[in-house]
């Protein structure tokens, strides 16, 4: 892959870095405190069982996504690891070069698409 490319690809990881990292902390921002604290408070005023409910549910989708956006954070950093180390681009598990319409897809991909067929696959 040539520099130029690295270099876009770069770009975009940082970038979709940066967009991963505020959506974590919008998270962070909209649900302080933990699910029991705001269950709790809840409880002691008048509310309805499904208020309850529809909190903790709110909160299981939230910390659903925190750990989702975490996981897809660790893949960009391990991307942009590879660009530095010039691995970038190459399948971990045939060392052929991973298609460039794959990486213009999902830029943190490890596996070129015939290798993520074979492990989806089993």
């Amino acid at each position: 892959m040539s520099a130029v490319d690295v270099d876009r690809f770069r770009e975009r990881l940082e970038s979709e870095r940066q967009r991963v990292r505020d959506a974590i902390e919008n998270i962070h921002s909209e649900n302080p405190g933990s699910i029991g604290e705001e269950t709790e408070e809840l409880s002691f005023q008048d509310n309805h069982m499904g208020d309850v409910a529809t909190a903790t549910f709110d909160r299981e989708m939230a910390s659903t996504l925190e750990e989702n956006s975490t996981q897809v954070l660790g893949a960009i950093d391990a991307a942009l690891a590879r660009i530095e180390d010039g691995t970038f681009g190459v399948c971990q598990r045939c060392g052929q070069p991973i298609a460039e319409a794959r990486l213009e897809a999902l830029p943190w991909a490890t596996l070129c698409i015939d290798c993520k067929r074979k492990q989806e696959r089993g």
